[in-house]
Formats: structure tokens, C-alpha cells, sequence
């Protein structure tokens, strides 16, 4: 384990606000970084054919399902190599960008990432960003189907098992929204905050890793 598995999924490159965060983290972080950019170079949704080649033996796969499980190999080598994971995932539509579900859905082999999960107790960090606010109070509350589910896949004991730190940015749209513009200040506050805490999990995780 060398490396920090770091997996963007935001469509927007430079502008992405989720991106500029994890640069934030990545500033800070001392060691390898294996990049997995899912917007401009997707995985594909998976299929039967990949389903299927699970429980198939290999001498019997159709060509179809050694394509399949060729790139779940690969994605899966990829994942369990690393000693640490930097994701991130912002909301597009109350959930998770569909290339970064396209990810989640290759890797999830019982048995082989979860149940047992070999990356168990891995540290990760979550990086999400949304154009309001979905916390206590806010008229969007409870509409956030991001990180509940992310933070799930990623870190309940029956899943991937990673021990998951969230990072959130919020009211990514008041500076470019009129209507917005009174929670300016919420949005300062909230990317100040954001860009902070990823530096120092950044720091904290390198310190941890390297010992």
C-alpha cells in the first residue's frame, strides 16, 4: 500500500468547487497520488455480462464477460493497492454523480472488497459540494441522498469499511446566483472551512500512514 487512491467525479474541472477543495488536501498531502479523473474518462455502468462473470468460472466466460472482469480487475487492484482515498463527489441532482455510482457499482464484489473487506479501517476523505444547503433548519433538509449513502458505501462495516472523514462546501451557487447573494457569507464561511479541514486531514492522514 503506496499510494493515495484519489477519485474526482465532478463534470466541471478547474471550476469545480469539490476539485478545488481536494487541491486543498492535496497540498498537504506527502506521498504518491494514483489519480482516477471519472468525468473525463468514465467507467462504464456495469452489466450483466460483468454480474455474470463473478460467479462464472473464468475458463467459461464469454468474451463479453473477460472484457467485464478485465476492468473489474483493474479497478479493484487499483482500489485495494492504496493506503489511503481522497473522493470527490458532489451533488448533482439531491445524489452522486452517475460516473462515480458507475465506479462504485465495478468494485462492490462481495467477497472480494467487502465481506470481508480487505481496506477495512483505511483512512478516506469525502469531499462533497452543493449549490445550497441541506443541513438543520435549512428548507432543503433531509434532501441530501450524497453523503448519508456515500459515507454508507464507503465506511459501514458491511460495506468498504474505510474510516470516512466528510468535508462539505455549501452554497456553492451564491456567488453566482442574485437571489443567493444574502448567503454570501454562509458560503465564505462554509469553502473556509472546507479548504481547512481538508489540509489538515491531509496532514493528519500522512502523519498516520507513514508511521
Amino acid at each position: 500500500m503506496s499510494y493515495l487512491l484519489h477519485i474526482d467525479s465532478s463534470a466541471l474541472g478547474e471550476t469545480s468547487v469539490s476539485r478545488q477543495v481536494a487541491q486543498s488536501f492535496l497540498s498537504d498531502w506527502n506521498g504518491k497520488v494514483v489519480h482516477r479523473d471519472l468525468a473525463a474518462a468514465p467507467v462504464p455502468h456495469l452489466t450483466a455480462a460483468g454480474i455474470t462473470a463473478r460467479v462464472t468460472d473464468p475458463a467459461r466466460h464469454t468474451d463479453e464477460q473477460a472484457a467485464a472482469a478485465a476492468l473489474q480487475d483493474e479497478l479493484i487492484e487499483e482500489f485495494l493497492g492504496a493506503r489511503a482515498y481522497l473522493f470527490t463527489v458532489p451533488m448533482y441532482n439531491l445524489s452522486m454523480p452517475s460516473v462515480f455510482k458507475a465506479w462504485l457499482d465495478q468494485i462492490m464484489v462481495f467477497g472480494r472488497t467487502f465481506k470481508p473487506s480487505p481496506a477495512a479501517g483505511r483512512p478516506a476523505v469525502l469531499i462533497s459540494a452543493r449549490g445550497g444547503s441541506y443541513g438543520p433548519g435549512a428548507p432543503n433538509h433531509g434532501l441530501d441522498y450524497v453523503v448519508p449513502t456515500t459515507e454508507a458505501v464507503l465506511g459501514h462495516e458491511n460495506q468498504l469499511g474505510l474510516d470516512v472523514a466528510t468535508v462539505v462546501a455549501e452554497m456553492t451557487m451564491a456567488p453566482h446566483t442574485p437571489s443567493l447573494s444574502d448567503f454570501l457569507p454562509i458560503h465564505k464561511a462554509s469553502m473556509a472551512n472546507a479548504h481547512d479541514r481538508a489540509r489538515k486531514l491531509a496532514a493528519t492522514i500522512t502523519t498516520a500512514t507513514a508511521a
